[in-house]
């Protein structure tokens, strides 16, 4: 059975930073390309980060460029988001998710039915 948990939200001033951890299991995980997602209350989900199934390469929202890093280790079976500079608008509930066998560079933003193992999300909330 596979389970994916995500963690590291909480409540941060802004201009602050946390780290999201997204750990999965009952997968091969490096089988994947794997992404962030954001929600925030009445928008619909956004893709945020992208990462290639080895880490080598890696897409941003235009909204987050400079200020995220998305990074995994296939060998914790673990998925990153390093957030820096949080700003109120990144207040949501983030997800993690598999999105096949790479990152499609024109779509890999757009959330897809071919998307799998989302987690139940970690809540970030920013303050100015």
């Amino acid at each position: 059975q596979v389970q994916v948990v995500e963690s590291g939200g909480g409540l941060v001033q802004a201009g602050g930073s946390l780290r999201l951890s997204c750990t999965a299991s009952g997968l091969t995980f490096d089988d994947d390309a794997m992404g962030w997602f954001r929600q925030a209350p009445g928008k619909e989900r956004e893709g945020v980060s992208c990462v290639s199934r080895s880490g080598g390469s890696a897409y941003y929202a235009d909204s987050v460029k400079g200020r995220f890093t998305i990074s995994r280790d296939n060998a914790q079976n673990t998925l990153y988001l390093q957030m820096n500079s949080l700003k109120p608008e990144d207040t949501a509930m983030y997800y993690c998710a598999a999105v096949g066998a790479a990152c499609h560079p024109d779509s890999w933003s757009i959330v897809s039915q071919d998307y799998r193992y989302w987690g139940q999300g970690t809540q970030v909330t920013v303050s100015s």
